[in-house]
């Protein structure tokens, strides 16, 4: 077993979604040397996972390659691997293969899992979308069901489709693939579009939203032909069918799994970390570990005390802010000066619900708005995130007005490519992704 120690004056930050970006990138600005780890060698934008799920762009166009968001960061040192376990003692980490790395300061960054909560083959039978790989899994076997279905090789009910989870993740993912399913039995892809049912154990959808949002998402996904189903939960999933809690069962061959998450394994299983719900970090309001004032926790590993009461929500903003943050107050620590509680400024909360469909509360009253008003604020929040991971957010308001502001349902062409955000990358710098079952973990917040 190696050792490998970073100095003294080095930073180490595990995980490379919004939260760890943000925290390497305002770290080597300064010139400060950070160590970043993360088992992927890309990081994903978790927004538009359900667009590469129903083929509206391809997963490389979510999936930046860590080497070139720092390509213009020399002191930033990029390491893909797994780390299998948190010395917070020692402000370090050890990867897989034994190798034990630490620092002067160490931030977890681990980002989340998804939380099946206990109930019986969710975990074995229900397609999870919390990470690009999750979003190619779920494509991939559309697209087969599809294929079967128009060769009538499979019935028509076997393209019906369960969605757990009325939040924004599940709505989002139902808006798309209503429209989907629409589009491809218009085409004639396949004899009648599949039934697409969302399934949420609350009263309303997207909870932490209004009730009049509630409202609108809930007629919008109802004229798009999904068939939302409150009050109710999931008793157990199988590779043929869901069985809720109110004795009925639902045949399916696809659930999508968005009912929550929770913190990655190697956080709950660290010693010496306060966790709380969720199993993520219970960290102070200057964002440190409490009794370890070197050690941070950001963005989708920890709970972050909100400025009124409670915790602040697991968003893409609050991710990147957080991130920003810590290492603000690392270089404080740095100067001699003392570390500031952590001020999130609220961007609103919004969810797309289709094309020219989408609700938004926005402004320090939650002022809410919907329809291409919504449309519009989505953009804004979203380029202002990207903008921390790319140089070329003009490229990606482009691609959203010309995608979006058209009326008509998404027509899938599956024999081309997805409609692409054009970058202009280098085919070189193209991200490694693996569709291995278990990696599932991602380092990024929802807007």
């Amino acid at each position: 077993m190696t050792e490998q120690r970073t100095g003294n004056r080095n930073v180490v930050v595990l995980g490379g979604g919004l939260a760890g970006v943000a925290c390497a990138r305002r770290l080597g600005d300064e010139g400060i040397g950070v160590t970043l780890v993360d088992r992927n060698d890309y990081h994903q934008f978790q927004p538009l996972l359900y667009q590469v799920a129903t083929s509206q762009l391809p997963a490389e166009d979510i999936a930046r390659p860590h080497r070139v968001i720092f390509r213009d960061h020399p002191t930033v040192e990029i390491r893909t691997a797994r780390v299998t376990e948190l010395d917070i003692a020692s402000l370090g980490l050890t990867l897989s293969g034994g190798e034990k790395i630490s620092g002067s300061h160490l931030v977890i960054a681990a980002g989340a899992q998804p939380e099946y909560f206990g109930v019986p083959g969710a975990a074995e039978h229900a397609f999870p979308l919390y990470s690009v790989a999750d979003a190619v899994r779920l494509r991939l076997h559309v697209q087969d069901l599809v294929r079967e279905v128009s060769e009538k090789r499979l019935g028509e009910d076997a393209l019906d489709i369960v969605v757990v989870g009325g939040g924004p993740t599940g709505v989002e993912i139902t808006g798309a693939l209503t429209e989907l399913m629409t589009a491809l039995a218009a085409m004639e892809r396949i004899p009648t579009s599949g039934r697409i049912f969302l399934i949420d154990r609350g009263s309303r959808l997207l909870g932490a939203f209004s009730h009049r949002s509630h409202q609108y998402a809930h007629k919008r996904l109802i004229e798009h032909g999904a068939e939302p189903r409150l009050d109710t939960g999931v008793a157990a999933v199988h590779a043929d069918r869901v069985e809720l809690d109110d004795g009925t069962a639902i045949r399916t061959r696809t659930v999508i799994w968005g009912g929550g998450e929770s913190a990655a394994p190697v956080v709950q299983a660290a010693a010496g970390l306060g966790t709380g719900r969720g199993g993520r970090v219970d960290v102070l309001p200057d964002l440190t570990v409490d009794g370890h004032p070197d050690v941070y926790a950001i963005g989708d590993a920890a709970n972050i005390p909100a400025r009124n009461k409670g915790t602040l929500p697991q968003l893409g903003s609050v991710a990147q802010q957080s991130g920003e943050w810590a290492a603000a107050n690392i270089l404080r620590r740095r100067a001699g000066q003392p570390a500031k509680p952590f001020h999130y400024k609220d961007k609103g909360i919004m969810a797309m619900i289709g094309r020219n469909a989408a609700v938004a509360e926005v402004g320090k009253h939650r002022h809410q708005v919907d329809g291409p008003l919504a449309f519009a604020a989505w953009l804004g929040v979203h380029a202002m995130l990207l903008s921390g991971v790319h140089s070329r957010v003009d490229a990606f308001m482009s691609w959203a007005w010309d995608y979006f502001e058209r009326d008509h349902a998404a027509i899938v062409e599956w024999s081309t490519k997805p409609h692409r955000i054009v970058w202009g990358d280098d085919e070189a710098d193209a991200p490694h992704i693996s569709l291995d079952r278990g990696d599932s973990t991602t380092s990024a917040g929802r807007s």
